[in-house]
């Protein structure tokens, strides 16, 4: 009896040393990645609930929901705060979208570590002047910013707090369509809220980012208007591979977790879309696997570091090697080559298609995208190429820094403008296709083929690609329909119908 309460004793001493080495580590070194931390914290402390199958959500929503934050921030009067605060489908949908900054807006934000590293939406706290964070307890501290990237919209903040609930990372590799998920957040400035869906599609790209990146503010549209130039704009490097759900999502949700039924953190919530600003049954979460890189370069360098390709490239679709005259409909064409990238040295031409990647079939942008942007500079990345003479060839890049390859980079090129460009609206049109009909529904139709820079189709952020079915009430089936509508606008208001992947819309322009 005596040596087995020496053992027990002997087991609790070394239970008891063990966290207090491990509590004194964790208060005074801070030389660990998010991700050594989150290893250290759930290798002795692993979360205990129900299993993926399970349609009980209790357990996960009790463990994931202490660790989801009220953000608050607040912007001084002349603050031009572009998207900060807001919804980013709000603006891009909601109404307006022009408005003068807000003096408060508020989000979401998940712990990571349990001395206060936060992850979040760039556009929730962009440009604030002071950022609040409000924890489960109700406790109000003031947070700073690690660093902010708006090409892939996170941001990661730090309260200088220690002992905080924190979420497990998951892999969102491993996230299925139909799979059940989680979304906690503090919608419409409610208390934390928990809502249910399933994942409804992945890799999925709503260009937003670029929109909203290279989005003129009105005084810049009248500066441009007084002067004849146009700001100056970043390039398109903006990566979008989100994961799409029917988890009710709205305007303040931005920041929070998708979680799956484990309680692990699988995505950041981001964007809706919708026509009036709420919950309309599309939101989106950027993967946790891509956050994890970025988060790790704010931690230890403040900004992301980035590798690139060193290429242009077009997704292949039917239409679009139709286009271009090429048979395959699956794959990136590339069509253009950095001379200093990557891709140059190891002998990657324009025409090549781009098949797979690490062995992994990819068919749009995304696919591409997401990879590339969980690596760095000097990484080395596979690529599958169908070379245009019909060969195969497997290569390895070595990603360069943006400075080697200067605007090339994994991004859609623009395709050469067709169609007759229309000098009032400073866009192009083509008929749109019977495929196009068909996806839509539609009996009538012209596609954007081009936009203009600095004229009211690029004012107003109607995009290549979208489908206008009516001008001023008439529909329209080509460019010359385009011309005969314009005339009959009233008091100088162009009024335009269409719709695109995002849904439908209606506009008025005003010349």
């Amino acid at each position: 009896m005596k040596k087995i309460g020496l053992i027990v004793f002997a087991a609790f001493l070394g239970g008891a040393v063990a966290i207090g080495a491990y509590k004194l580590l964790e208060r005074n070194n801070d030389g660990y990645s998010l991700t050594e931390k989150q290893n250290m914290m759930f290798a002795s402390n692993p979360i205990k609930i129900s299993s993926a199958g399970s349609v009980d959500f209790v357990q996960a929503a009790a463990a994931v929901s202490p660790a989801v934050v009220h953000i608050k921030t607040t912007y001084n009067g002349s603050s031009d705060q572009g998207m900060g605060g807001m919804d980013m489908m709000e603006q891009l949908f909601g109404g307006g979208g022009r408005s003068r900054a807000p003096r408060g807006a508020s989000g979401s934000g998940v712990i990571l570590t349990a001395d206060g590293y936060i992850v979040t939406n760039n556009h929730v706290v962009d440009k604030a002047d002071k950022i609040e964070v409000i924890l489960s307890n109700r406790r109000k501290v003031t947070a700073k910013v690690i660093g902010k990237d708006p090409k892939t919209d996170l941001a990661l903040i730090k309260v200088d707090v220690m002992d905080l609930p924190f979420v497990k990372m998951g892999n969102s590799d491993n996230v299925q369509v139909g799979e059940w998920v989680l979304a906690v957040g503090f919608p419409l400035d409610l208390q934390t809220t928990v809502t249910a869906g399933i994942v409804s599609a992945k890799a999925r790209s709503i260009g937003i980012l670029d929109r909203e990146n290279n989005r003129m503010t009105q005084e810049e549209y009248m500066e441009m208007q007084r002067t004849g130039k146009r700001p100056e704009r970043q390039a398109n490097t903006a990566i979008e591979s989100y994961i799409q759900t029917d988890a009710a999502i709205n305007p303040g949700n931005s920041g929070g977790a998708l979680v799956n039924a484990n309680g692990e953190l699988v995505g950041i919530n981001a964007a809706i879309a919708s026509e009036t600003g709420r919950n309309e049954g599309y939101g989106f979460a950027i993967p946790v696997n891509l956050a994890k890189k970025i988060l790790e370069d704010f931690k230890q360098y403040g900004v992301v570091k980035r590798g690139f390709i060193g290429v242009t490239f077009a997704a292949l679709d039917a239409d679009k090697a139709e286009e271009l005259k090429v048979k395959d409909i699956n794959g990136l064409y590339v069509t253009g080559v950095s001379p200093n990238g990557g891709a140059a040295a190891a002998g990657i031409k324009e025409g090549d298609i781009i098949k797979k990647v690490d062995g992994v079939e990819i068919y749009d942008s995304p696919d591409l995208q997401e990879k590339i942007g969980r690596l760095s500079p000097g990484d080395k990345v596979a690529l599958g190429i169908l070379k245009a003479d019909g060969s195969t060839k497997n290569v390895s890049v070595t990603l360069k820094p943006e400075s080697s390859v200067g605007l090339a980079s994994t991004t859609v090129a623009a395709a050469k403008p067709t169609g007759v460009a229309v000098d009032a609206l400073g866009a192009g049109f083509t008929p749109a296709s019977a495929a196009v009909k068909a996806k839509y529904g539609i009996t009538n139709g012209v596609v954007v083929t081009n936009v203009e820079p600095g004229k009211l189709f690029d004012y107003y952020d109607l995009s290549k690609g979208y489908v206008i079915t009516k001008i001023n009430g008439k529909a329209v089936n080509s460019a010359a329909d385009v011309e005969k509508a314009l005339p009959t606008s009233r008091d100088g208001q162009i009024t335009i119908a269409g719709l695109s992947d995002r849904g439908t819309f209606a506009i008025t322009l005003q010349k």
